[in-house]
């Protein structure tokens, strides 16, 4: 695996967020807790809600605009009406002291936005 340094922990409030910019689009990075960060796709796919500016509870975000909820561990939105369906990329990352790092490779494959 290719790791790309991205900030310090310290750089994302607690149940905060953070978006980073790439080549492929917009990546939000979400600290569920004192030693825990998420990194998914930042746009909602229901009406491309910007997901870090949205709500982070337990290892969940709720997209701003329309309040689906994703599971930040599998992207897979919550609680949808019958017929509706959502998911958003996710990306492996982890803190090497203190340091946040995402995994360059599968980063890279990502789908334009």
């Amino acid at each position: 695996m290719s790791w790309i340094d991205i900030g310090h922990i310290d750089d994302i409030p607690l149940r905060g967020a953070r978006k980073i910019k790439t080549s492929h689009g917009c990546v939000a990075l979400f600290r569920t807790g004192v030693d825990e960060v998420f990194a998914a796709s930042d746009a909602c796919p229901h009406k491309g809600g910007p997901l870090s500016e949205g709500i982070v509870h337990g290892q969940s975000i709720t997209c701003p605009l329309h309040n689906w909820v994703f599971d930040l561990n599998t992207g897979q939105a919550k609680d949808l009406a019958p017929g509706e369906e959502g998911h958003i990329a996710t990306y492996p990352v982890r803190l090497d002291e203190g340091r946040i790092l995402i995994e360059g490779a599968k980063l890279a494959s990502r789908s334009a936005a």
